[in-house]
């Protein structure tokens, strides 16, 4: 019998996944592409519906950036409106910590949680630059000193808290003011990020506190994961990479006093289905054409080499210049890792496959994906999640909003019939469909 799986969806919205072509691509801000995809998920009997979030117009080369000219809609106010629709559906928004304070919040997560019925999630990010910090009265941001790094003062050696940690457990005492039973009591909370007290307005929730998700791979992220959250939302390409990082993290938990159930690992994915794995295959291809195209292709190396390369032909050779460290073309964008290694890595691949600058670009950012007929695609996530590569997976689509029908429609009815997956809800909060404990009251 196959270790059960957990399943997520994610709304496209203003990411490199997404193909803006296709014909059958509707609005990115529209409550119906929110509403259609919400209730394909729901259909399929998905744990959760999962809504990105950008709190500044992404720039590139002193214009707001190709992907973001649809706008970012805030995320809470959309749930709010889809648990008017769903019933069973979890619905995850992601929050800046860095840019919120923990009463507000607080209320607003705990006010879609009793909206839902005791669906609300929380995913927990967090800003360093000053380019976003410009959008907010203080002007500033945060020291990366003050970010969220997942630190554990209980180990001996161990420091207190960042911002991001105190911020949840701030708002975890917050949403325990009030007891099972309905009393509400006065609050207290001193820290070297917050000191407040009060009384919060909302009464505990169906589920006791909104689900927490962290998203990140790095060893800050992971430790946070382990000591904080519920879910993790992380991206890893291969069986054995996946293994790796399940294992380390699982392996974190114990010093928490938790136990490897009460967190999961729910890689983000892509999937693409065909009648057979070589009809599926050609699609992805097509697909992967679509999103990067010679303009896109250009503007993914301009953030690797850090300055303008429109002269260069997307169809050429990689630019036989270096990258330029610290270069800003691009603002609200992370630049991960080092553009020496990026760039040394991506010259080792063109040259030995013989690829353009395009074709590289479409070969090194795929995004880990099942590609396959459906019989295949069911077969392949549920190794993942039997060889403990992953607890689930949150499926990023490539069309607003009828990415998920044929997942929907061809792979989860294989899921079923093989017993990895629901074949109904069986309980009406985000945790039960999570299989979480329900948290202990702290009076």
């Amino acid at each position: 019998m196959p270790r059960p799986l957990h399943l997520a969806a994610h709304f496209p919205g203003v990411n490199n996944t997404t193909v803006w072509a296709d014909p059958r691509s509707r609005s990115q801000i529209d409550f119906s592409s929110f509403e259609q995809l919400a209730r394909t998920a729901e259909r399929g009997k998905f744990d959760f519906f999962f809504l990105a979030e950008g709190l500044r117009l992404r720039e590139h080369n002193g214009r707001v950036h190709d992907l973001d000219v649809v706008g970012r809609p805030e995320s809470l106010t959309v749930l709010n409106a889809l648990a008017a629709v769903t019933d069973r559906l979890g619905l995850a928004a992601t929050v800046n910590a860095t840019f919120n304070e923990p009463y507000e919040l607080a209320r607003r997560l705990a006010t879609l949680d009793h909206l839902s019925a005791g669906r609300a999630a929380w995913n927990v990010v967090t800003s360093s630059d000053a380019f976003t910090g410009e959008n907010f009265r203080r002007g500033g941001y945060l020291d990366r000193a003050d970010l969220p790094q997942a630190l554990d003062s209980a180990r001996p050696g161990g420091t207190p808290y960042t911002r991001a940690a105190e911020f949840v457990a701030t708002a975890r005492e917050l949403w325990d003011s009030w007891t099972p039973d309905g009393t509400s009591r006065p609050f207290a909370h001193e820290g070297p990020q917050f000191a407040i007290s009060g009384e919060f307005t909302v009464p505990r929730s169906p589920q006791g506190h909104p689900v927490v998700i962290q998203a990140g791979d790095s060893d800050e992220g992971r430790e946070f994961a382990a000591s904080a959250a519920d879910v993790i939302f992380t991206r890893h390409g291969t069986l054995e990479a996946g293994r790796a990082f399940y294992a380390d993290v699982k392996g974190r938990l114990a010093a928490y006093g938790r136990e490897p159930g009460d967190l999961k690992i729910m890689p983000g994915v892509t999937v693409v289905t065909g009648d057979t794995d070589a009809e599926a295959q050609e699609r992805a291809a097509g697909i992967r054409r679509q999103q990067v195209s010679p303009q896109n292709a250009i503007l993914t190396a301009e953030q690797i080499w850090g300055t303008d390369l429109s002269a260069y032909d997307p169809d050429g050779p990689l630019p036989a210049i270096d990258p330029v460290p610290d270069s800003e073309i691009t603002q609200g964008r992370v630049r991960h890792g080092d553009p020496f290694a990026i760039v040394a890595r991506w010259r080792a691949i063109s040259e030995a496959k013989g690829l353009s600058l395009r074709q590289t670009v479409i070969e090194t950012t795929t995004r880990q994906s099942f590609i396959g007929s459906p019989r295949t695609v069911a077969a392949e996530l549920t190794a993942f999640v039997d060889e403990r590569a992953a607890d689930g997976f949150i499926l990023v689509p490539h069309l607003t909003p009828s990415g998920l029908d044929d997942f929907v429609d061809r792979v989860v009815p294989l899921l079923q019939e093989s017993g990895a997956f629901r074949s109904e809800y069986t309980g009406s909060t985000l945790r039960s469909h999570l299989g979480l404990p329900e948290p202990v009251w702290k009076g």
